[in-house]
């Protein structure tokens, strides 16, 4: 299973708002999709309940809750670890938020998919947790500047975790 985790963080590493993006960006949102699209996604209970239509549709959704509720269009797991023992060995699964979903995946992530928005929002209430470079490889960078449809310059990057000397 490669586990990949999603985000678009502004500079001082906020990722979001009252429940929702702080940034609308049509072009990460595009990305996010071509991305996503056929596979499995995984997200706390906020997160899926910020999604203005429900679950999102050609992915496996999942939402990470340990009430007993159900989520129309979703499984739900009490934990992250329950959640990836029930993924299959040739998946490849987003972590898509929210904070604490993406601070117990960090560590064992094999791949970030990075939105770096160049910007500092002047509230936020939803921060991502420090990433520590040294332990990836940046494998792509696409700068774009702002234009009619995104308000700031925004870059997407990509990294791969580098293989620890025992590997």
């Amino acid at each position: 299973m490669r586990l990949s985790i999603i985000v678009a963080i502004a500079a001082n590493g906020a990722i979001g708002k009252d429940n929702g993006l702080i940034y609308r960006l049509p072009n990460d949102l595009k990305r996010f999709k071509t991305l996503t699209t056929g596979h499995t996604i995984i997200m706390g209970r906020r997160t899926f309940e910020s999604l203005p239509k429900g679950a999102l549709p050609n992915r496996r959704n999942i939402v990470l809750s340990r009430s007993e509720r159900e989520f129309e269009g979703a499984e739900r797991y009490g934990s992250l670890t329950e959640a990836l023992s029930h993924c299959q060995e040739d998946d490849e699964v987003f972590i898509i938020g929210g904070a604490s979903v993406y601070e117990e995946a960090l560590p064992i992530a094999d791949r970030l998919c990075l939105t770096f928005i160049h910007d500092t929002p002047s509230d936020a209430d939803v921060f991502f947790p420090d990433i520590d470079l040294s332990e990836w490889l940046e494998t792509a960078c696409e700068s774009h500047e702002h234009d009619e449809r995104h308000a700031v310059d925004y870059s997407f990057v990509d990294y791969e975790r580098k293989a620890s000397p025992q590997d």
